[in-house]
């Protein structure tokens, strides 16, 4: 499970898995041993974590701005049940996005400051892939074909006092139509513009954890498929 908690990365794992503990700066061993915000710093690991620890990680980072957190890796015994006392704390939103590709370049847009990918909440029984495409299609007045799903994020924030736990399905997509490619200001869009590999790099610069995350994955499948093509047309 990818969670972004203000931002900040949030990974939820099977204790068995392998954890490179070199790549962390703190770690905190499971059990009744109580988390404080000095241990929030850099990357940290959470290993063999306990419920009663989770839930106060989640009240800390939803409560304090923890500037010099980069991201947080829990360790669980049972992974499901963590995932479902996560899922509890919090009202689910759906929503769905993106990434939109013409020759080598993606498209992005300009929102508040920070470039990001079409996204939006889903409809009353629309599925995951509709609202992907619709989003896409109004945010940038473009017309697209679906490819195949990338990945899934989950975004805490807090709204109305409120805590909200927004899952957002990405989608792969190819630009059929662009030539009245415009923003949807009414969704505070200031630009939408097509990013070739070394625009993408610095667009990243200024952009969220999730989006870079998605972007990765993104990449990461496109690499794999080449590959797979190589092998199969030598």
């Amino acid at each position: 499970m990818k969670l972004f908690v203000n931002s900040i990365p949030v990974r939820i794992q099977k204790l068995s898995k392998s954890v490179n503990i070199s790549n962390y700066d703190v770690i905190v061993n499971g059990g009744n041993k109580n988390i404080y915000v000095g241990m929030l710093l850099g990357d940290v690991l959470i290993n063999d974590a306990s419920i009663a620890q989770i839930d106060r990680m989640f009240k800390l980072m939803r409560r304090k701005r923890l500037q010099k957190l980069r991201s947080i890796t829990i360790t669980v015994d049972d992974r499901e049940s963590a995932r479902h006392f996560v899922k509890n704390r919090f009202r689910i939103i759906k929503a769905s996005g993106g990434v939109v590709s013409k020759e080598d370049m993606i498209l992005m847009i300009y929102r508040f400051n920070k470039w990001d990918l079409p996204k939006g909440k889903l409809e009353k029984d629309e599925t995951s892939e509709e609202g992907a495409k619709r989003e896409v299609e109004e945010e940038c007045n473009i017309k697209v074909s679906m490819q195949g799903k990338i990945c899934s994020t989950w975004h805490s924030y807090s709204l109305n006092g409120k805590n909200i736990l927004k899952k957002t399905a990405w989608y792969a997509m190819s630009c059929d139509d662009d030539r009245e490619m415009k923003p949807q200001i009414a969704e505070d869009i200031q630009e939408v513009k097509w990013k070739n590999q070394k625009a993408l790099k610095e667009a990243l610069f200024n952009t969220y954890p999730s989006i870079k995350y998605v972007i990765k994955r993104y990449q990461s499948n496109n690499k794999a498929t080449t590959k797979s093509d190589k092998e199969e047309n030598p």
